[in-house]
This record gives structure tokens, sequence and C-alpha cells, in this order.
């Protein structure tokens, strides 16, 4: 098995997934990527993403990048009442232990709980049987719900210290 990561930003330029205002998830989804790639980087870990700047590849080009990683993270945001709230991870059961450790590392910044066992939660447990990026063998990490207003507002003054420790624990998982 390689050390290359992968990341990617859930939907494309295409798909905006759920929106809250001019707030769009497509849009955080492809800021955290970046985020998480320029810290990767920077730790010169070996990455493999779905774009650059505001572009991101549909779901079925994001799929075939899993091939050959250690690891494969796709970002996203849930989306619920206004009141719901947390962190979770929707991955299969090999991945529960990385996936706990994303989730807590976005719970210890931004101060949202965790979902479901630690953050992690089996690819069937939500509104879809399968999920095609899991079924890949990738971790879907639904940060926080964009339809709460303040785990959006924490999202925007705390951006970057969340990508840093996403990134801190897929460098530690890379090695």
């Amino acid at each position: 098995m390689s050390n290359i990561v992968t990341i990617t930003a859930g939907h494309s330029n295409t798909d905006s997934g759920a929106v809250n205002g001019s707030d769009r998830e497509s849009d955080i989804a492809q800021d955290m990527r970046n985020i998480v790639a320029h810290y990767l980087r920077a730790k010169g870990i070996n990455i493999r993403t779905d774009g650059e700047g505001k572009g991101n590849a549909p779901l079925s080009q994001a799929v075939k990048l899993i091939a050959g990683s250690k690891i494969a993270v796709e970002f996203h945001c849930n989306a619920g009442p206004k009141t719901a709230k947390g962190v979770e991870a929707l991955a299969q059961p090999k991945d529960k232990v990385i996936s706990q450790k994303l989730c807590q590392a976005v719970s210890s910044v931004m101060g949202n709980p965790l979902r479901g066992d630690k953050g992690w939660k089996p690819e069937n447990s939500g509104q879809h049987s399968r999920l095609a990026y899991v079924s890949g063998g990738g971790i879907i990490l639904e940060l926080f719900f964009i339809s709460n207003d303040a785990e959006l507002g924490i999202w925007k003054q705390k951006k970057w210290l969340v990508g840093r420790a996403v990134a801190e624990v897929l460098a530690e998982y890379a090695k």
C-alpha cells in the first residue's frame, strides 16, 4: 500500500449540495480540501486531490482517485434542522478508528459533538443505503451542519485550525 493521501471535495462544480443563505456545501468542501492539502504538502506528504482552488471533480472521478491510496477522505457538510449539530464520518468498519480520530480533531477545534460511535457511522446509517465513495474504500467526513448557523459561524472563524487538525491526523496515518 502506498502512502498517498487522497482528499476530495464533496459535490462538484455542478452540484452545490446543501445551502445556508449564500454559503454552499461545495464551497466549504473545496475550502477544506485546499486547506488540508496546504498543510499536508508543507509536511511533505504525497497527496492526490480532485481539483485545485474552486475546481472540483464529479463523484465518478473522485471515486477513481481512491485506488492506490493509503487513505482517502471526502469533505461534506450535513444539513437538517437548525438545531442539529455535530461531526461524523461515514466509513467501512476497517476505517472506524481513523474516522473517529478525524472526527475528534474537528470536534476539538469547533466544539461540536461527536455523532454516532465517537464520530464513526457505517455507510448505511444515514439517508443512503450505499455510498459510492465509502464503497470505494474512502471516508466521508461530515464536518458540521451547514444548516446550523452557530456551527457555520464557528467554521468560518476556525476553518484553518480545523484543516490543520485534520491534516495532523492524516499525516500521522500516512507514515
